[in-house]
This record gives C-alpha cells, structure tokens and sequence, in this order.
C-alpha cells in the first residue's frame, strides 16, 4: 500500500529549497544526469513504446544531455489511440518491469541497494518493486475532441504528486494552518486531485465542495461563509460565479487572502476583475494565483506572488521534468523568450512516462531561466500567456477559404472589459446549412447600468481590432441563461467557446 510519511514531506520541501536555487549549469547537469539514468533504467528497459522507438531510431546509451532529446521524435496524442481504428495504445507507455529486464539494465550496486533495503524493511525485493511500480490510481484526459485517455500512476507517482502539491504551496506562500476550500469538480481529473494532494503533504485543511453539481453554487457559498477560508481554488469561470453571486446575496467573504486558478487561461483583466469584486465582499488585498498542467504531465506548475497585473511565469521542477519550445511547423526548438509549442519530457516517473510529447500549447514568451523578478527562484519559467493550438479554429468565412482565428483573443478581449459580466462565444453556419458560411454570435451578460448600444458598438469594434473578425450577432442576455449555457453548475469545464457548427 502507498504511504506517504513526514520525512518525504520534509525532504520534498528541502529538495525544493535546494533545487530552486541552483545556477543555470548546475541545473542543466543535473537534468542530464537524471535524463540519462532514466532513459537507460526506466524508459529503454520497461517502456514497451519507447522500447520500439529507439530500436528503430537511435542507440538509448547515446543520448547524454538534454539537447540530445533532439535526435528523438516526437510523441503526440494520436500514439496513444489509433482514433481511425479505435484501437488502444496506453499500456504501451506504461513501466512494465520485471526480474530479467532488471537484471539486465539495472547496475549491481542498484540491485544490492534495493537487496538491502528489503532486507532492512523486512520485505521481498518484488514487493519493494511492486509498490513503486504497480498501477494504483489513474487521471483522464478531459476527452473534449475525442475519447478521454487514462494516464497510469504508481505509488512513486503518487509521491510525486504530493511533492508538487507542497512545492506549490511553499510558492503561493500558504501555510499548513490556513484553511481552504477547493471548487475544482470532483473528476478524475488533475486539478482535483493535485490539491487534495496536495492537502495530504502539507497536513493543511482543504475542503472539497465538488464545485457545482454536489453543493451547489449555495452550498459552496454557504461552507466559504462558515468555514472562512483564507485560500480558495477553482476553475476560474466557477470560482467567478460563486463569487458573483455571493455579492449578490451579500456574502461575507472577508477571510479570503488568496485564489488559486487552474484548468483554463486567466488575464489580467480577468484577474482585476474578479479581486474588484471580492473586494467588494470585504477581501482586501487578495493574491490571485494561475496555475497550468496537462493529464500527461501527471504534475501542476504554479504562479508565484505578484501584483495583479504582472505574471512571474509557471516555476517548473527540473529534477522531474524537462520542458523544450519548439517551431510547431518545423519542429525545430526555440530559444530562450521565443515564442513556441511545449514539449515535455519527464525525468523521474513510473507509471505512464512520455518523453518529447508535443502538448499542444502555444507558450508566448517561451520559457526562460533567469532568476524570478518576484521570488528569485532561479528554476525555468514557462511564460503564462498560452494558447491552445486546438483552440486556433479555421473559419470558413467565405465561400473561398478559410480563415485561421485564434479563439483566445475573444477572452482576453471580453474579459478585460468591466462592462462585460460574462459572455460566451457560438460558432455556428448561416441557416444551418454545412455548405455555408460560418458565423459568430457574441452572448453578453451585460453588468448592470450599462448603455446597451453603446456596449454592443465596443464589443464589435475590439473584437474586430483583435481578431479582423466581424460579430454576425451581439445578444444580450440575462445572467441566468449565461449560466445555463455556460454549464457553469454542471460540467468539469465551462462551454466558452461553443461550436454548433454541423459535421459533415
């Protein structure tokens, strides 16, 4: 059975203070070491994948440092399942050792080790070898465009989850003693589950509500006002929501210090818009905090304090991970601060590992390893301005061709306007007809004492200037029927960007 004791958490925290302040080429030297180690005792060895993979492309003892990553291809998401035949690919990305294999690859002081320490324990070696590999707990991907795909954790990986669940405690500067309540869904999701981990490391009081569809947005208001939380975390269209209607019932919400977001891209504005508002409900100088993470990852990188109006960048964790900005096109890798794709590899897991796996994300700004303005922490940052390579939609906006549209700026835009309450965007074609044009229908939730003409000729021009994009159709309505077609108290994520348009 998985434990997780006091002296891992204490280690994980002194490791964390440790690492974080290495220089640049200590850094660098340690990922090399951790990514060979990995690659030759755990990836080559037990991976039935990667097995295959470097049989057919390059000698695993060849890769030495982290710019030899670039000799590997590339894992997506389509390694995973064969989408055209249904057929299911993840037990291949999962670490299946076994006693010849070990035998063969593991160096005898290893073995002698692991020999000794289950003697010392009063255990088999195949038992020690079974807790830290066996399949114990799985996430999902959310499965918005396709079939959710589950990702395999081990008691090891379990351990690693509660180590970045403490570290992004220590860096949002929580202590053990605060109280919390957690708005993220109850899903086998990573959100959910890194904070209750989270919870468990740092022995701090976290009470999860199961956002929306348990408590109900009520209930949730009414455990913040009972248990007086000073850290509250959620997706950030919920933790909105909650926080708009306990304004409008008067809640007092004083107690809050902090709000810890994760699951979808936050602005700036959104981030003054929501401390404006718990502002209002008697919580003065709020911390809002982003965080970001993907299912494959298997761990969440946060945000460390700033102003409202700056973002430090997620602080990764170079003894777990390493993280490259490629060209998405060529595929070439970018340089410090360019612009690029995320390309993960992890360097210390055991269940379902991935090297070189394109995530999709476009990170503006890249990633950068100079000492944190805000925290000096010296680990890599990745920038916190990305964009979801899937949410760049092509519009066929004329009978000709189409038109390649970034989805994010209708957020950045809609969201950093204070008139603007809360909105959704609908994709759809002109007379529901699949051989038409496309259209776009902006649903605003107006607040109140707004010149309605006056927004609606706003939201069109910045719209346009942003995105070149002309609205077909600016409704306004009312802040019910924004939450129901949101999905707001019932879906894991809120239905922003709603594409209704037929498939042919």
């Amino acid at each position: 059975m998985f434990k997780y004791t006091e002296s891992m958490v204490n280690a994980s925290m002194k490791s964390w203070k440790d690492i974080g302040h290495l220089s640049r080429q200590q850094t660098r030297d340690l990922q090399n070491k951790r990514l060979r180690t990995f690659i030759n005792q755990y990836i080559y060895p037990f991976s039935p994948f990667y097995r295959k993979l470097f049989d057919n492309t390059i000698d695993p003892r060849r890769i030495h440092t982290v710019e030899d990553l670039q000799k590997l291809p590339f894992t997506s998401k389509n390694d995973f399942r064969n989408f055209k035949t249904g057929e299911d690919h993840v037990k291949e990305f999962v670490l299946q050792p076994d006693k010849d294999k070990i035998q063969i690859f593991w160096p005898m002081a290893k073995t002698w080790s692991l020999a000794l320490k289950a003697k010392l324990n009063g255990e088999s070696v195949k038992d020690l070898i079974s807790r830290e590999f066996r399949p114990a707990f799985m996430t999902f991907t959310t499965g918005t465009t396709s079939e959710p795909i589950p990702f395999i954790y081990s008691g090891y990986d379990l351990n690693n989850l509660n180590c970045s669940g403490s570290r992004m405690f220590q860096l949002f500067g929580i202590d053990p003693s605060e109280r919390i309540v957690n708005l993220f869904p109850f899903a086998p999701h990573l959100a959910f589950w890194q904070v209750t981990m989270a919870g468990f490391a740092t022995s701090s009081l976290i009470f999860g509500t199961g956002g929306g569809k348990v408590m109900g947005t009520d209930g949730n208001i009414r455990i913040i006002a009972k248990i007086k939380p000073s850290v509250i975390l959620g997706v950030p269209s919920y933790v909105y929501h909650v926080v708009r209607t306990a304004k409008e019932q008067g809640a007092d919400f004083s107690s809050i210090r902090k709000v810890i977001l994760g699951a979808a891209k936050v602005t700036v504005g959104f981030k003054m818009k929501l401390a404006e508002m718990l502002l209002e409900l008697g919580a003065k100088n709020v911390q809002i905090f982003g965080t970001y993470g993907f299912t494959e990852g298997r761990t969440a990188w946060g945000e460390c304090p700033s102003a409202l109006d700056a973002s430090t960048g997620y602080h990764i964790y170079p003894d777990k991970d390493i993280v490259e900005i490629i060209d998405p096109q060529t595929g070439a890798v970018k340089g410090p601060g360019e612009d690029g794709e995320l390309v993960y590899t992890s360097i210390d897991s055991r269940g379902s590992a991935v090297i070189r796996f394109r995530t999709g994300d476009f990170i503006k700004g890249g990633i950068v390893d100079d000492p944190c303005p805000h925290c000096g922490l010296t680990v890599p940052r990745v920038s916190s301005d990305i964009v979801r390579l899937t949410d760049v939609a092509n519009l066929q906006l004329s009978k000709i061709k189409g038109t390649l549209v970034d989805l994010n700026h209708f957020a950045e835009v809609l969201n950093d306007m204070p008139e603007v309450d809360d909105w959704q965007i609908e994709i759809r074609k002109k007379n529901n007809d699949p051989y038409d044009v496309d259209e776009i229908a902006a649903y605003i939730c107006p607040k109140r004492g707004s010149d309605p003409n006056r927004l609606k000729e706003k939201i069109r021009q910045k719209i346009l200037s942003a995105t070149e994009l002309t609205l077909n159709e600016v409704a306004f309505i009312t802040l019910r029927d924004i939450v129901d077609r949101l999905e707001l108290e019932k879906g894991n994520k809120d239905k922003r960007i709603l594409d209704k348009r037929p498939k042919v």
